[in-house]
């Protein structure tokens, strides 16, 4: 790590955003000026790039910072789901059931009724695009046989990935005071996703799917916004802000942007998409970089 001393929460989210614009204006193509505004209140702002084949740190703004990650909780319920799919615990046709307390979870949800079930397919798909809490917690009810445990299980795959500062304490990411991550530890999360599980990594690329007879539409816009673009997932609750961790994929590079307490869905995309042009740019390449993990 640097041996700079970090500065103040503010000071470092101005100092960032002094050098997005600088390197804006060296870009090849510029994004706007509205995109490079820091998209969120500083207590809630958090940002981090990573180029995911080498692990070199691009940029970073309060990466460990202690943030809510409201849904990309999903993203370990789903890595803990890919591990029991490759261990053959489970198939893509296995049922699991909806307890009364999945389906008594707010919304966003697909609204099951007593005694429903979900196959394993189908609840990787509303996991993914409609972010579904009720099957998020049937999961996690199914794999740890309660949510409780469930959470448990999540935080000690949590520490073995190398993620140090998240506690999970449920399977959907709804509010709770102590679920608590940082946006260097969902990077490390979205990159053990694609590097893990490659045959999988396609369902985060989905932006609807059908469910007994009806289209379920996703909201990850940055899905066919930016080419290369390939996932991964969204987030919101009140206390968190807008959250997203991207993976971007194409022409030899691999990043995994995570922004994290913008003020809107349109803030946040905007903000990634300047960090994606930034990392891309050719002014860039020899750019000092820190590397963010010794071994993967």
């Amino acid at each position: 790590m640097s041996n700079l001393r970090p500065l103040p929460i503010i000071q470092r989210v101005f100092a960032a955003l002094a050098l997005l614009v600088l390197l804006a204006g060296c870009t090849t193509v510029a994004p706007p000026d509205s995109v490079l505004a820091v998209p969120a209140p500083a207590q809630k702002y958090a940002a981090i790039v990573v180029d995911a084949r080498t692990g070199k740190q691009l940029f970073e703004v309060s990466s460990t910072a202690q943030r809510y990650p409201a849904s990309l909780t999903k993203m370990m319920t789903l890595y803990l789901l890919f591990e029991a799919l490759d261990s053959g615990r489970i198939s893509k046709e296995t049922q699991i059931p909806v307890s009364d307390h999945a389906a008594s979870q707010p919304p966003t949800k697909m609204r099951f009724r007593r005694g429903e079930s979900i196959d394993v397919d189908s609840a990787i798909r509303a996991i993914v695009v409609k972010s579904a809490n009720d099957v998020a917690v049937a999961v996690g009810e199914y794999l740890g046989g309660s949510e409780d445990q469930f959470a448990a299980m999540m935080t000690s795959k949590a520490r073995q990935l190398g993620m140090t500062s998240t506690t999970f304490r449920n399977a959907s990411g709804l509010p709770d005071d102590s679920q608590m991550t940082t946006a260097r530890d969902m990077a490390v999360l979205g990159m053990a996703l694609h590097q893990r599980f490659p045959q999988q990594f396609h369902y985060f690329s989905e932006s609807d799917f059908m469910f007994r007879g009806r289209l379920v539409r996703g909201h990850n816009d940055m899905l066919g916004r930016v080419r290369g673009v390939d996932g991964i997932k969204t987030g919101y609750i009140r206390a968190s802000g807008f959250n997203i961790v991207t993976s971007y994929n194409a022409d030899g590079r691999n990043l995994i942007v995570v922004v994290m307490g913008a003020d809107s869905a349109r803030q946040r995309n905007d903000h990634v998409e300047a960090l994606i042009q930034r990392s891309l740019s050719p002014t860039m390449d020899g750019a000092k970089t820190r590397l963010m993990f010794a071994e993967q």
